[in-house]
């Protein structure tokens, strides 16, 4: 197979800029041999004497010979992390949301990653159904650990149905052998109602942690439906009652582990505390937040960032109206938090948006579109000063939502100037001194 990597970028004053290289310049070999991703780049660049053999984008190829430091990079930026295609995933799971995405969408969208690679660069979940011997072997051999792995339950035939095919049921033989190998892992359960919860649940999280410590930690979500299920596996969300069950059960398993090795293990995605109406675990509880980006504990992590100061604001000389955007289960954090502000001329209105483009069923902000917040803005009366819209609904480095709008047309649309709060600290600072 043919590897090339495509270069993107060329970072001006870098070594890559001194010998020439320019963004569309394909990375052939380096030192005479193939690299098929950037973990095999970083390791050929450790060498103090580089050859590298470049196909320039007219198709004439070259030859450059350089020396650098030991630890110099050469100041480049790929299309890709990987220099062949991004591994997809074959599976056919039966809860799988790309397979829920409406129709016309970007092409991105629909790309069902599930290479091992980008789980180790950057914590993408892998089933683990498409490895093969050599990869194993590579894993081992470059010690890409941790990796993260959606395990979903550890019954064989349970994951077989679930994911659509013999090889998922693999899954706790593979996790021993690299375990076996000094390989750790995070893993993830999808939780779909009557499917892998109760005593499935419970098994799966028994052998799970019977494997410490290479499984580092173990996130629950739940399953995520869109109105888009016309051709799909029948799922329900979970009531109040069953996510009460789910959150009773997970927590005697916090209880156990923290008596026997001092942390919680296993931690639940917060649209479980929401569903059944519990508080939240502590902050502590959370073991430093392992599985953040994974919705797991981003509410208490939230208000703990909101009160460690408080707002310092003289207030405004002329009458604000800033309207703060959220989906709907974030409405019951945001509110009471906003009511006890206490900055003069300052009126904040928390705008809960609902999902209209995945359905009302989907109510987690990042999830949200810019259509349907430019809807829920145009139904309300009366002036506003500006809106403040929450970034994870962003495309992760791009000012763009998941229905292809952009904050400037909300702006447009809205004739008001629009600013993106990642975190509670950036939502205080544009309330205390909108600008």
């Amino acid at each position: 197979m043919t590897y090339s990597g495509i270069i993107s970028n060329v970072k001006s004053d870098s070594i890559g800029a001194e010998i020439g290289l320019m963004p569309g310049d394909r990375l052939l070999e380096v030192n005479g041999e193939v690299v098929q991703d950037i973990i095999d780049l970083s390791f050929a660049l450790a060498e103090e004497e580089i050859e590298l053999l470049i196909e320039r984008s007219s198709g004439e190829q070259e030859l450059i010979t350089l020396e650098k430091e030991y630890d110099e990079d050469l100041g480049l930026e790929f299309e890709s992390a990987v220099f062949d295609k991004v591994r997809q995933c074959a599976n056919k799971c039966i809860f799988c949301f790309v397979d829920q995405m409406p129709p016309g969408m970007r092409e991105s969208l629909y790309i069902k990653d599930d290479d091992y690679r980008l789980s180790f660069l950057y914590g993408n979940f892998v089933t683990l159904t498409n490895l093969g011997v050599k990869d194993i072997s590579r894993i081992a051999r470059l010690h890409l650990s941790p990796l993260y792995v959606s395990v979903h339950t550890t019954n064989g035939e349970l994951r077989e149905r679930m994911l659509g095919g013999r090889q998922a049921g693999k899954i706790m033989d593979q996790l021993n052998e690299l375990a076996d190998k000094g390989i750790d892992f995070h893993t993830q359960v999808v939780l779909c109602p009557g499917v892998n919860d109760g005593r499935e649940l419970d098994r799966t999280i028994r052998d799970l942690y019977a494997l410490k410590p290479s499984v580092l930690s173990l996130s629950i979500v739940p399953v995520g439906l869109t109105r888009y299920r016309d051709h799909c596996h029948p799922l329900t969300k979970f009531s109040a009652a069953a996510a009460e069950e789910v959150t009773e059960l997970v927590h005697e398993w916090q209880k156990k582990c923290r008596e026997e090795i001092e942390e919680s293990f296993v931690y639940l995605a917060d649209e479980f505390y929401l569903a059944a109406g519990k508080e939240f675990p502590s902050y502590e509880s959370y073991d430093g937040f392992r599985q953040l980006e994974n919705g797991v504990g981003l509410v208490r992590s939230f208000l703990a960032e909101w009160e460690e100061e408080p707002i310092m604001a003289d207030g405004y000389t002329e009458p604000q109206v800033i309207d703060v955007i959220c989906g709907i289960s974030a409405e019951k954090i945001l509110v009471p938090l906003l009511a006890e502000l206490a900055v003069p001329n300052l009126t904040v209105r928390v705008i809960a948006v609902e999902n209209r483009f995945f359905g009302s069923d989907v109510t987690v902000t990042g999830l949200l579109t810019g259509g349907d917040i430019i809807e829920a803005l145009k139904r309300l009366s009366g002036s506003r000063t500006g809106i403040i819209i929450p970034g994870v609904a962003l495309r992760k480095g791009e000012q763009i939502f998941l229905d292809d709008t952009t904050p400037a047309d909300i702006a447009a649309e809205l004739g008001a100037p629009v600013r993106s709060a990642y975190f509670a600290q950036d939502l205080k600072q544009l309330l205390a001194a909108w600008r």
